[in-house]
């Protein structure tokens, strides 16, 4: 693992590293904040999934998480979005929404992304590992996720498929059915081919019609996001978690956007929520 860059923030230290990652077969960068905390503490970890566009820059720039974290006394991993590097394929077209920036958090099967594209195993096999041996504060007992957009797909997803690894879930305006909506056509289409009974492996709300089950969520979405009607469809998830008895806390949030705006200002609500989670005996 390589440093790129370390900062002291609220008696932590922010920093940026760089590592080979196995899983996507390229060089991978990702943030991690470790609050102040005693010799010897261990700590639990949070993920946080960025969405399209972005790399793990995004929320560490934006996100206004460290304060809180400090506080609460929470590890903060995020991730970048995708591979990148020489090799690494692209969308053609160059287009925002497949391909650089736009991993989806799946392991794609269709050629040239099978190659590189590999953001589920990194994330929840990958960069954990790297995480517990080079982070010796991190609790890998007590993890948590969350994430925004295609971050909060991911996450949802994650954490439905892995309910005993996670013990909180949330999310900012999430794609929770992305067999449902151009995103997630393209997406899921392009890299896992056009067999939808596949797809229904990382669609939340799919997972959620064929058992999956988390203890509760928490999703924050503006009522003001542009991608709202056509991409995100949160009553799709609503309808869902009501049918299969999922507590879900949905904020619609008055005059709030798609941008990290959103994000900082309900950031503390997902960390509390999340930190109420992992302090939790058994």
């Amino acid at each position: 693992m390589e440093t790129v860059s370390t900062n002291r923030a609220f008696g932590g230290v922010q920093g940026v590293y760089k590592h080979a990652s196995a899983a996507c077969g390229t060089d991978m960068t990702f943030s991690v904040y470790v609050p102040p905390h005693e010799a010897g503490a261990k700590l639990p970890v949070v993920w946080y999934l960025s969405g399209l566009t972005c790399t793990h820059a995004n929320v560490t720039d934006k996100g206004e998480y460290r304060r809180l974290c400090a506080e609460l006394g929470l590890i903060f991993v995020a991730p970048d979005t995708s591979p990148r590097g020489e090799g690494v394929a692209d969308d053609p077209d160059g287009a925002y929404d497949f391909g650089l920036g736009a991993g989806f958090y799946v392991d794609a099967t269709q050629a040239p992304f099978a190659q590189h594209y590999r953001m589920l195993s990194y994330v929840t096999q990958d960069l954990p590992a790297l995480i517990a041996a080079e982070f010796p504060a991190a609790d890998m007992t007590r993890q948590s996720i969350m994430g925004h957009s295609m971050g909060g797909h991911g996450a949802l997803t994650i954490g439905l498929t892995f309910p005993d690894r996670y013990k909180a879930v949330s999310a900012f305006a999430p794609i929770v059915a992305p067999s449902q909506v151009p995103w997630g056509h393209k997406a899921l289409g392009g890299y896992l081919g056009e067999d939808r009974a596949v797809w229904r492996k990382h669609d939340a709300v799919a997972l959620i019609e064929d058992g999956a089950r988390v203890a509760d969520l928490l999703v924050d979405q503006g009522d003001a996001d542009n991608f709202l009607a056509e991409q995100l469809k949160p009553h799709l998830l609503e309808q869902a978690c009501a049918a299969a008895g999922i507590p879900l806390t949905l904020r619609l949030q008055p005059g709030y956007d798609h941008s990290y705006y959103c994000i900082s200002t309900f950031m503390g609500d997902h960390l509390r929520w999340h930190a109420e989670r992992l302090m939790r005996d058994g």
